[in-house]
């Protein structure tokens, strides 16, 4: 609290930045949240509006020049949430100003909500969300440890490799020396091992970072893990390595002693490099896509153009692309893949995290989308503190690694809504609290640290609080039938199937919105389906207790059609449908066809006579032989429909 100027200002405007509209109110800062409460008299008919801001959402605070309604504060936060104030003092503006840049700058983990949050849980209970999630059971479920692969203690004091985890898989042939030598030939110490075992093949998911070859460098140790990955797999007689950089990238680091493998070395390998840029790029591309999305009164060319420009969507499509390539490689070659790119913590959790997503129905549970996360992001060293700005430290290491991972998800989601249980609001909730530092899940850059910092017994787990409002994100066109009928997914990277993802970028921004939200439609329907399914079993209760049996008068539910059969039952085209045929040539060709008719109708019967001169013919009455021939005369003579027009 002592860096708090100024807890509390009243007649502070908050501005809508795609329209011209404000609302005014009270703004307070707390030690933990910036909030602002809207003035009763703004909107007598509905409660007044309140915006809570965690200080550590907020990425930005700028202090424009005075105008002549007051001083504008602009505030950009982590969750792409932009609010635009307006301070009558310039002296409160600038008090509050001042907080904010300290709060928002914690120097320590301590500071941060984490360690001060209390939703009034004890021990115990504090205990058991952390032990919601555990990774030595998620690899039991893969089928590890097995003949060929085993959990080894080599890194049990984070001797080998600080960044990884104390549990490891590795092949069983494996040796100590083996692995320590190899932990030395590759950057900070990681060395290959397993991320996700593929039962139905046999073949293994591994990860690791680039070695320390340079041009002419190689390694007894690591050409043995290489091999030993190899031979665990008998399906496979070689090992895809798959290096996620653009190969220039690759070479340059060459340069500075590190790089990639080298084929004549590594005689079982194939090599294979995907392009995903560097944590820099990625950068520059969010920001230019924010600057578009901000951008009031865009035209549709700008708006495309901007997007286009950005890249954003581009990088999305790289890193699907490269976990469409892992999975290939693993469930249709049963080949084993190692995947690396510099460091093994951002492009590499990327592929591994998504590849695996494809291949396993269980990762695209609720469930297991938090195992998932636990186990390539969390637990193998993504660098949350540094890429997700939880201190004040080096801006360029700061990059929206795990953001494109859930828009990744995000845009799977919208390919198979039937593949995953969750909703957007469930990624959307995640990467709220990526930024929030309000949960300890995500502080620190590894394992070894959150450690140091004893996160368990002092802050709580997000996957507690996600669980416990488990039913908020539920996808209502989930389907575990077509779940357990399509195992693997098989997406298509199609430019037009990448969509800009609006409740991401725009999630706060209200006039954005569609005024009715399909998913909150469906939602509600089936609310009141199971209200009116509980209706009924009370009313069918209490006919029993009067003693009268109820009559089931409803079908039983017929299952969903197939595709086939959905294509079948369509109704026919409408002639109004015609491509190419404007509405007043339509009305017109009615007007001539029906007049046609209908003078054809009014036309004299006649016959033709033995001298080849037609008469008038009498109609042949009902019944007759006549009639046959009479009607197939004048089914044979009435015109074409093509003469008609």
């Amino acid at each position: 609290m002592e860096h708090i100027r100024t807890p509390k200002v009243e007649q502070v405007r908050l501005l809508d930045r795609f329209s011209n509209k404000f609302t005014s109110g009270t703004l307070y800062l707390t030690a933990t949240h910036l909030i602002f409460v809207e003035s009763s008299s703004n909107n007598s008919t509905s409660a007044a509006q309140e915006i809570w801001i965690l200080h550590h959402h907020i990425a930005s605070v700028e202090k424009l020049s005075l105008t002549t309604t007051g001083c504008p504060l602009v505030i950009q936060c982590r969750n792409f949430r932009l609010v635009h104030f307006v301070v009558q003092r310039e002296r409160d503006c600038h008090d509050i100003y001042s907080s904010l840049l300290r709060l928002l700058r914690p120097v320590s983990y301590e500071e941060l909500y984490a360690f001060s949050y209390n939703p009034k849980q004890n021990d115990q209970q504090r205990e058991e969300g952390w032990q919601l999630i555990d990774l030595g059971a998620e690899f039991e479920r893969m089928g590890v440890p097995s003949d060929q692969w085993q959990l080894t203690n080599v890194n049990r004091d984070y001797k080998v490799c600080e960044t990884y985890p104390r549990d490891l898989y590795v092949p069983i042939t494996a040796s100590k020396p083996i692995i320590v030598g190899s932990s030395k030939f590759r950057s900070k110490g990681r060395f290959p091992v397993l991320t996700y075992f593929y039962q139905e093949k046999k073949a293994a998911v591994c990860r690791c970072s680039q070695p320390l070859s340079g041009f002419s460098a190689r390694c007894l140790e690591d050409e043995s893990m290489l091999q030993a990955i190899c031979k665990a797999n008998h399906n496979s007689r070689f090992v895809y390595v798959m290096d996620t950089r653009p190969k220039l990238n690759a070479l340059a680091n060459r340069a500075a002693g590190k790089g990639y493998e080298n084929e004549d070395n590594y005689s079982n390998i194939r090599f294979q490099f995907v392009g995903i840029e560097n944590i820099h790029v990625m950068r520059t591309s969010l920001q230019k896509m924010l600057e578009l999305a901000g951008t009031r009164s865009l035209s549709m060319s700008d708006f495309l153009v901007g997007l286009e420009s950005s890249g954003w969507l581009r990088h999305i499509k790289a890193v699907v692309d490269a976990a469409i390539f892992l999975t290939k490689a693993v469930t249709v070659e049963g080949a084993s893949v190692l995947v690396h790119c510099s460091d093994g913590w951002d492009r590499t959790a990327q592929v591994c995290s998504l590849g695996a997503l494809l291949m396993d129905p269980y990762y695209r549970t609720m469930k297991g989308l938090m195992v998932l996360i636990e186990k390539d992001w969390i637990s193998f060293g993504h660098k949350f503190a540094d890429r997700c700005d939880q201190l004040d430290g080096d801006p360029k290491e700061v990059s929206p690694i795990f953001t494109q991972f859930l828009e990744c998800v995000w845009q799977l989601t919208e390919q198979f809504p039937q593949a995953f249980e969750f909703s957007e609001w469930f990624l959307l909730q995640i990467h709220e609290h990526i930024h929030s530092c309000q949960y300890g899940n995500f502080l620190g850059n590894n394992q070894r640290q959150r450690e140091d910092l004893k996160l368990r017994e002092r802050t709580h787990s997000l996957w507690a609080f996600l669980m416990s409002e488990r039913e908020n994100y539920l996808n209502p066109f989930y389907s575990p039938a077509y779940s357990k009928a399509h195992p693997v997914l098989q997406p298509s990277t199609l430019p037009y199937h990448f969509k800009f993802w609006r409740n991401m970028y725009h999630q706060f921004d209200r006039a954005m919105h569609p005024r009715q939200s399909i998913l909150k439609t469906v939602l509600n329907l089936r609310e009141e389906g199971r209200k009116a399914e509980s209706a009924l079993q009370a009313l069918e209760n209490r006919l029993l207790q009067l003693g009268v049996t109820p009559v089931v008068t409803s079908d039983p539910t017929a299952p969903p059609p197939t595709r086939d059969q959905h294509c079948n039952t369509l109704p026919a085209r409408p002639d109004s449908l015609i491509l190419g045929l404007p509405s007043t040539t339509k009305r017109w060709s009615d007007r001539r066809r029906s007049s046609i008719r209908r003078r054809w109708a009014r036309r004299p019967q006649r016959a033709l006579t033995q001298s080849g001169q037609w008469r008038a013919a009498a109609a042949p009455t009902a019944g007759s032989r006549a009639t046959e021939s009479w009607m197939g005369h004048t089914a044979a003579s009435w015109p074409k429909r093509s003469q008609l027009l």
